[in-house]
C-alpha cells in the first residue's frame, strides 16, 4: 500500500512539475514579449525583495506543520491535527500582517533607496496583499504532505498558474501602453489574485480531506505546547532560508545598479539583468525538470534506507541519480552552446539572449549536480553542510558582484556565475562522496560523455548547415533530435548506460 502511494505521488509531482515549468516557459516567452528584457528585469527586481519578505511567512512553519501533524497522525489524535494547523495558520498570518505593514508603507522608501528604481513601488505595495495568501496555503500543504497526499498541492499550483496566465494576458493587454511601471503591476495584480484563489481552493480541499480523517480519539498535544515546539522547528530554518534569501535579495540589488555603473558600456542594468534571470537562465533549467522530477522520486528512498542503515543501497541510487544527471547535462550543454543563439532568436527574438545561453551553457552540467547532490545531502539529514554552503556562496558572489561588476560589466557577471557554480558544485558533490563513500568513474560519467556531446553537436551542426538550407526552427529541431539519438547511441556503444540505468526507478522500488 505504502509503495503504491509512493509511486502516485512521484508520478504526480512528476506531470505537475511538467506541466508548470513548460507552462511557465511559453507564459515567459509571451511575456517578454509584450514587456521587454527592461520589464522582466524590473519584475524580478521586485520579486526578489518579495521573496525575502515571505520567508518569514512560508518556510519554518510549512516544515512544523509537516512535523508536528505527521506525529499527531501516527498516533491517531485528529483533534490535534487541527489544533496544529489553526495554531501555525494563526502564527503565519500574523507574521505575514507584519511582512505586510514593512513592505506596503515601505514601498517608496525601498523603492529609491535600496532598488534605486522608482518604478517598483508600486509593484511592491500590490505584492504585499499576496503574503497572508501564501502563509496559508504553505501550511495547508504541510498539512498534506504529512498525509501523503501530492494531489491537492499539484491541482492548486496548477490552478494558480492558470488563473495567473489568463489574468496577467487581459491585463497587459489593456496596460501595457501606459508603460513599464503599470504593466510590472499589472503582471503583480496577476500574481495576487491567482495566490489567493489557490489558497481558497487549497483551503476547501482540507476541509473535505479533514472530514474523512479516520483517527482515534483523543485531544493530542497539549495547547501550552504548541507554541514551542512550532518554534523548536521553524525557528532554526526560518532564520537559515531568511538569511539566504537576504543575501540573495542584495544580490539581486546590486547587480542591475552595479551594470548601469559599468565603464564596460553596460548602461542598461535592469535590461541585463532580466535578460539572464528572467530569460536565459529559465531555457538553461528546463531540461532539469526530468530530473528533478526523478529526484523526487528517489531522495525519500535515500532517506529511509540511511536511517535504516542500508548504506549499499544509498551508494547505488546516490551514484545512479549523479551518473544520469552528469549524462543528460552534457548533452544539453553541448546543444545550448551550439545551438544558442538560434534558440534565443526562436523563443524571444533577441540576439543577445541567444549569446548569453553560448555562454552560460558550459556550467550547466554543474548548476544541475550542485542541486541534484544539494536535494541527497538534504536526504541524508546534511542541512547544515548545505545551508553553510549556500550562504557562503552568497556572501563571496555579492562580494565579487562589488569588486568587479563596475569594471568589466556583464562579463564579469558571466565569470563569477562560472565560479559560483563550480564552487558550490565542488563542495557539495565532494560532501556527498564523503558521505557516503561513492567511489565516482569521472571518465565514464562525465569526460567520455561530454566529448561524444559536444562532438556529435559541432559536427551535425555542420553537416545540417552545409547540405540542407533550413529555417531556424527546422536546423533547432533537427540539431536537438539528431544529436540527443546518437548521443544515447554512443553511451550505449561505449557501455556507459546499460539497461540498469534506464530501469533506475524499477530498481529503486524493488530494493
Amino acid at each position: 500500500m505504502r509503495k503504491t502511494v509512493f509511486i502516485k505521488n512521484a508520478a504526480v509531482l512528476t506531470v505537475s512539475s511538467l506541466i508548470l515549468r513548460f507552462a511557465g516557459i511559453v507564459f515567459k516567452v509571451w511575456l517578454a514579449a509584450k514587456i521587454g528584457s527592461e520589464g522582466i528585469g524590473l519584475y524580478q527586481l521586485v520579486f526578489s525583495v518579495y521573496m525575502f519578505t515571505a520567508t518569514f511567512a512560508t518556510s519554518g512553519i510549512s516544515t512544523a506543520v509537516t512535523r508536528l501533524v505527521s506525529e499527531e497522525l501516527a498516533v491517531g489524535k485528529k483533534s490535534g491535527v487541527k489544533r496544529i494547523l489553526v495554531r501555525c495558520i494563526e502564527l503565519s498570518v500574523i507574521i505575514a500582517a507584519l511582512s505586510i505593514a514593512i513592505l506596503f508603507f515601505g514601498a517608496d522608501f525601498i523603492s529609491v533607496y535600496i532598488l534605486k528604481e522608482t518604478r517598483a513601488a508600486l509593484s511592491l505595495k500590490i505584492l504585499a496583499f499576496s503574503l497572508p495568501f501564501m502563509g496559508i496555503s504553505s501550511c495547508i500543504r504541510g498539512y498534506f504532505i504529512a498525509r501523503r497526499k501530492a494531489m491537492p498541492s499539484s491541482v492548486s499550483q496548477i490552478l494558480e498558474q492558470t488563473v495567473r496566465i489568463v489574468l496577467i494576458i487581459t491585463l497587459i493587454s489593456r496596460y501595457n501602453h501606459l508603460g513599464l511601471e503599470y504593466s510590472c503591476a499589472a503582471v503583480l495584480i496577476g500574481d495576487t489574485v491567482a495566490e489567493a484563489l489557490a489558497c481558497a481552493y487549497i483551503y476547501l480541499l482540507y476541509k473535505l480531506d479533514f472530514r474523512k480523517l479516520k483517527t482515534a480519539a483523543g485531544s493530542g498535544r497539549a495547547p501550552y505546547k504548541l507554541l514551542p515546539a512550532i518554534s523548536h522547528i521553524a525557528t532554526p530554518i526560518t532564520l537559515g532560508r531568511y538569511l539566504n534569501s537576504f543575501l540573495r535579495m542584495i544580490e539581486n540589488i546590486l547587480v542591475p545598479q552595479c551594470l548601469s555603473a559599468s565603464a564596460a558600456g553596460d548602461v542598461n542594468g535592469i535590461s541585463l539583468f532580466g535578460m539572464i534571470k528572467g530569460m536565459a537562465l529559465p531555457l538553461l533549467f528546463f531540461p532539469s525538470t526530468l530530473l528533478n522530477a526523478m529526484s523526487t522520486l528517489l531522495i525519500p528512498e535515500i532517506s529511509e534506507s540511511a536511517v535504516r542503515k542500508r548504506n549499499g543501497i544509498v551508494q547505488n541510487i546516490s551514484y545512479r541519480i549523479i551518473k544520469i544527471t552528469s549524462l543528460v547535462s552534457v548533452i544539453f550543454s553541448a546543444l545550448f552552446f551550439v545551438g544558442g543563439r538560434k534558440i534565443g532568436l526562436l523563443v524571444y527574438g533577441d540576439a543577445d539572449v541567444g549569446a548569453l545561453l553560448c555562454a552560460l551553457s558550459p556550467i550547466v552540467p554543474f548548476m544541475y549536480l550542485d542541486a541534484i547532490s544539494d536535494g541527497i545531502l538534504k536526504g541524508l539529514d546534511q542541512q547544515k553542510f548545505t545551508f553553510h554552503t549556500s550562504v557562503g556562496d552568497s556572501a563571496i558572489r555579492i562580494v565579487l558582484v562589488l569588486l568587479l561588476l563596475r569594471r568589466f560589466g556583464i562579463n564579469a557577471f558571466i565569470a563569477i556565475m562560472y565560479f559560483s557554480n563550480f564552487f558550490t558544485c565542488f563542495l557539495n558533490t565532494g560532501r556527498l562522496i564523503k558521505v557516503t563513500k561513492l567511489r565516482l568513474d569521472l571518465t565514464n560519467i562525465f569526460f567520455l560523455p561530454a566529448c561524444g556531446a559536444f562532438t556529435l553537436c559541432f559536427g551535425v551542426n555542420t553537416l545540417l548547415k552545409t547540405l540542407f538550407d533550413m529555417s531556424d526552427l527546422m536546423h533547432t529541431v533537427c540539431l536537438s533530435v539528431i544529436c540527443l539519438s546518437l548521443y544515447f547511441v554512443y553511451l550505449f556503444m561505449l557501455g556507459i548506460i546499460d539497461r540498469d540505468d534506464i530501469n533506475a526507478i524499477k530498481a529503486v522500488k524493488s530494493n
